[in-house]
């Protein structure tokens, strides 16, 4: 895969836990291999992610990103985390924005240090 690309996406409640930023790393791997994409740098600050994806340029980045938020919902709201459970507004997970930049040119180096360096909750 020759494209990497840089996800930003906010999440819809206040606060994101250690355990649910596990869960969410191991779905949005899944998902990217169906994508026949790689997840290469995942984390996570209170209120939203970050994620560094190498994809094939046949994948339509509106697709990829509405799988990875679909798939991710569906699954997060079926393992009724607490933590979460009064935090989101219409039963929704993921706000509808996302950003997404290309980053072919820039050192996937320094992405992958920017985004290993997010506070993770703990």
């Amino acid at each position: 895969m020759s494209f990497g690309h840089f996800f930003h996406c906010h999440s819809k409640f206040t606060q994101l836990c250690r355990g649910l930023l596990i869960d969410l790393e191991e779905i949005f791997k899944n998902v990217c291999l169906d994508f026949e994409a790689e997840l290469v740098e995942f984390n996570g600050e209170h209120d939203h992610i970050h994620l560094l994806v190498n994809y094939p340029p046949k994948i339509a980045i509106s697709n990829l990103v509405n799988s990875l938020k679909g798939v991710s919902s569906r699954l997060i709201r079926k393992k009724n985390y607490p933590e979460i459970k009064n935090k989101l507004w219409g039963n929704m997970l993921w706000s509808p924005s996302y950003f997404a930049g290309s980053c072919g040119g820039a050192a996937l180096s320094i992405i992958k240090q920017y985004i290993e360096q997010q506070q993770r909750p703990h």
